[in-house]
């Protein structure tokens, strides 16, 4: 009997030693969420983010109705050129006074011969050097007036053109489009709803690249820094496994308790950093699957 138990001692011991932890930290599998916002109000036309759907940076996700912008951008085109139409041909508006100029020179240079033989007054110079100096005076002044003319409609014309710029940007962002390569985690707006600006439409992330978060503490960071390699381990539950190679990219600069999701007053007087573990996705990853952290240096 004595044999016996001591057998079964044994086997005990065995079981107990092949059920030891052999991980150095466990954590669970994230990645970088997006929520996209809609950035103007109106109608969802369309919306092409079902849960799970694999989309490319770029794909068009939603469309929102943008025909009051449109209609807003009609109006703005047609002042723009009714301001075109107002715009004065300054050439032709004094070319009337420059031709009343010309001829009153030229008969100054009449005057002048005539004067030279006797055959004029002064007088009749005078009377055309002063006609001369009024037409120029008024030369100049309409010339002033119709520039100031021209400036003001060209601050309006730039003023409107800036207003159709912001209505082209708004009609664009009314085609929401994926900011990421990814796969739709959630989705918030349906077809015929009102979309606000700041209102979420969809989550998405990059599944293909994900980490896993897991908590150090600092005797077990002493001899690990940014990019040291390190084994991760995807639990599926059961005995269901799969291994993979992970690198440290992240470290907190700052300790912290451990998680309330540690129950034990022990270890939860224990300060830990944060770390994040880069890990290429096959696949068969999903987020919020527990993982465990083995050091490389240690295993081996």
């Amino acid at each position: 009997m004595k044999k016996i138990y001591l057998c079964i001692l044994l086997l005990f011991v065995a079981f107990a030693c092949g059920r030891k932890d052999n991980f150095d930290a466990t954590g669970t599998f994230e990645a970088t969420e997006v929520t996209v916002s809609g950035q103007e109000q109106g109608t969802v036309l369309f919306m092409n983010a079902e849960e799970g759907t694999m989309l490319k940076r770029g794909d068009t996700v939603a469309v929102i109705d943008t025909m009051l912008l449109h209609l807003t951008k009609v109006q703005l085109q047609s002042s723009m050129k009714s301001v075109e139409r107002n715009r004065p041909d300054i050439p032709k508006q004094i070319a009337s006074l420059q031709k009343q100029i010309a001829k009153q020179l030229t008969e100054r240079s009449r005057i002048l011969k005539l004067l030279a033989g006797n055959a004029a007054t002064t007088k009749q110079l005078d009377d055309v050097n002063s006609e001369i100096a009024v037409l120029e005076s008024q030369l100049t002044a309409q010339r002033s007036s119709l520039e100031n003319n021209y400036s003001g409609l060209d601050a309006q014309s730039e003023a409107l053109a800036a207003e159709i710029a912001q209505i082209n940007d708004r009609i664009s962002r009314c085609v929401v489009v994926a900011p990421v390569d990814g796969t739709i985690l959630a989705r918030y707006i349906e077809v015929g709803e009102l979309c606000t600006p700041g209102k979420p439409m969809f989550k998405i992330a990059d599944m293909s690249d994900i980490f896993l978060r897991a908590y150090l503490t600092s005797g077990q960071l002493s001899d690990l820094k940014l990019g040291d390699q390190v084994n991760v381990t995807a639990d599926f539950g059961g005995e269901l496994h799969r291994k993979y190679k992970g690198r440290i990219s992240w470290i907190s600069d700052e300790s912290e308790f451990t998680p309330k999701s540690i129950q034990t007053k022990d270890d939860r007087e224990n300060l830990v950093y944060a770390v994040k573990v880069a890990v290429r996705n096959d696949g068969y990853i999903k987020l919020g699957m527990y993982g465990e952290l083995q050091f490389i240096n240690v295993a081996e």
